[in-house]
């Protein structure tokens, strides 16, 4: 189970690597800065990859919050 695991270097691989699919409402907490994770209406409802800054999920295309609207 990879779902815990913590890497100290570059994620190399030679597949696809699947993230949860997150909603604006369903999006855990977003405490640990560095976090990935993918939205699927977090860009005024189109789906984006998204960030933690520690505090809030902010999009990978502006750096705005994430929000369904």
């Amino acid at each position: 189970n990879m779902a815990n695991t913590t890497f100290s270097g570059p994620l190399n691989t030679n597949t696809v690597v699947g993230l949860n699919v997150y909603t604006v409402a369903t999006a855990p907490s977003a405490t640990t800065e560095g976090q990935i994770a993918y939205f699927s209406n977090g860009a005024a409802g189109a789906a984006i990859l998204a960030f933690s800054d520690g505090t809030n999920w902010k999009r990978s295309d502006t750096g705005a919050t994430i929000s369904a609207s």
